[in-house]
Parts: structure tokens; sequence; C-alpha cells
């Protein structure tokens, strides 16, 4: 690989890396080609060769991640996550996101999401047991057991 090759591929690195970490903040080509000192269109031409897709892909790719986490792990309402991952429009966001996920954020969310216990069962599994109905570690189970 020439020198020149190594040197345009770590400048399209320090570029997606970039976008790795500001991908909720307002990033557009211009920016992001700075980083890389390359021109506009031919960093979109060589991101696109090296990584196999356009920057502006990757970039919605990245924010669309990060919204699958936050719709999985945290109770945030679609709007709040839209707006949290740098979408402006959710629905941008909505149509961006069925088409790289396959199913709509909030139909994600239902099949995927935070798992809501009723605060009635989680009192009910913290509340300690009657030792001598259920056994101490096997004791009381084992006595009655050899009774019969």
């Amino acid at each position: 690989m020439s020198r020149e090759v190594e040197d345009l591929n770590r400048r399209l690195l320090r570029a997606r890396d970039t976008i790795d970490l500001a991908y909720a903040g307002p990033l557009d080509v211009r920016a992001i080609a700075a980083v890389a000192h390359l021109s506009p269109a031919y960093f979109s031409r060589c991101f696109r060769t090296v990584f196999g897709e356009t920057p502006h892909r990757y970039l919605q790719r990245r924010r669309i991640e990060r919204s699958m986490f936050l719709l999985r792990e945290t109770g945030r309402s679609v709007t709040d996550v839209c707006s949290e991952v740098g979408f402006n429009s959710l629905g941008t966001f909505s149509r961006t996101f069925r088409e790289i996920v396959g199913e709509t954020p909030s139909g994600y969310r239902r099949d995927h999401g935070p798992f809501v216990v009723p605060t009635c069962v989680q009192m009910a599994n913290a509340r300690p047991r009657d030792a001598t109905r259920l056994g101490s570690f096997g004791e009381a189970a084992a006595e009655s057991s050899s009774l019969a």
C-alpha cells in the first residue's frame, strides 16, 4: 500500500471517528471533510469507497444505533430520543429508523424496550418469605420429607 493511500485512509478514519463522537450534533459533509483536509466532493467519494456508504448514511446509521439503545434501555419518549440523537424532525427520524431497522421506533420499543415490572410484583418478590413453610436453605424441606 502506498504512503498516499495510507495517509488518505488515516484521514478518513479520523473523520469517521469525528462522526462517532459528535453524532448528536449538527454535522454536515463540509465540516467532516475539513477534519480529513479534503474537499467535500472528494471526501464523499473516498468515504463511500472505503466504508461502503456515504458519510451522511453512516451518520444516520450511528444515530439510529444509539436511538435503538435508548429505546431499549430507557423510558424516554420517542420524541426525546429523536432529539437526543441529533434528528431535527420526528418524521425524518421515524422514516430513517424504519428504513434501517425494519420497524417503527414505537414498534421497536414495544418488542425490545424496557420491560416495566409493576410495583405490586416488585414488592411481592422483595417480601420476606416464611422460612418454616418454604424451607430455610432446604433444611425444613428435608426434615418434612424424612418424616413421611
